[in-house]
């Protein structure tokens, strides 16, 4: 197999893109857990019970101020009947069309 290589003699122009704030991991896992457990027709209250999490906790986490740890959210996840990798795939899939909304701007 053959590979080639393009050589420029100076570097390709980009259009500008507008400086914006990239979009943070810990809204997009929150509004995903918050979806999950909506899908699910379940409470903060039960799934706070369910996943040995205090309430205030869970809502600091769906509201996207606190960080996850892993164990806490494979702790979730299990309570919600899900998987991390469903939660992440769902939070990277929001950050990715909201990113390339913004890129349209």
């Amino acid at each position: 197999m053959m590979k080639y290589t393009a050589v420029l003699d100076k570097p390709v122009a980009t259009p500008a893109r507008k400086a914006v704030p990239q979009p943070l991991l810990r809204e997009a896992l929150g509004a995903a857990l918050r979806s999950f457990r909506a899908d699910k027709g379940i409470t903060l209250r039960e799934l706070a019970e369910a996943s040995r999490v205090s309430p205030g906790y869970l809502s600091e986490l769906e509201r996207g101020r606190k960080e996850v740890s892993s164990e806490l959210l494979a702790s979730v996840c299990s309570a919600l009947g899900t998987t991390v990798p469903d939660v992440l795939i769902e939070a990277a899939g929001t950050m990715a069309l909201r990113d390339a909304d913004l890129a349209h701007v």
